[in-house]
């Protein structure tokens, strides 16, 4: 992963508005199930996972991911950002944004159900 510029401070209001975007969408009764079933959850990269379920499930995501991904290039190329800085501070808040019980990426890669304290997030993410 490249270094993370101190310009990411100031991506990290912009990217929770790019969340905000495609979460307005996604609070369907379908994806609420699957996040409140633990059946999706939110990457370190800014998009979501399919953690088990079927191919509905997973065309959900995607279609959810691409999305997000037109979301974040717009915004990284407005900021001056790599998209992959972009994203990588989009997971930064959106894992953050999980509620108790909800399935989240931990920096080591395995999948967490988020307590009721805070949840695990990379050093590298912004306040």
């Amino acid at each position: 992963m490249t270094r993370i510029r101190p310009t990411l401070f100031t991506l990290a209001a912009l990217a929770g508005l790019a969340l905000a975007a495609p979460a307005s969408a996604q609070r369907d009764p379908a994806y609420e199930a699957a996040r409140s079933a633990g059946t999706v959850g939110e990457r370190t990269d800014g998009y979501l996972a399919a953690i088990g379920g079927d191919g509905a499930l997973r065309k959900m995501v995607d279609d959810i991911n691409i999305r997000r991904r037109a979301i974040y290039a717009r915004r990284a190329q407005a900021e001056g950002a790599t998209m992959e800085e972009y994203s990588f501070t989009a997971g930064c808040i959106a894992i953050g944004r999980t509620r108790p019980g909800e399935k989240y990426q931990a920096p080591d890669g395995s999948w967490q159900t988020r307590g009721n304290g805070a949840p695990q997030r990379d050093p590298r993410c912004p306040g």
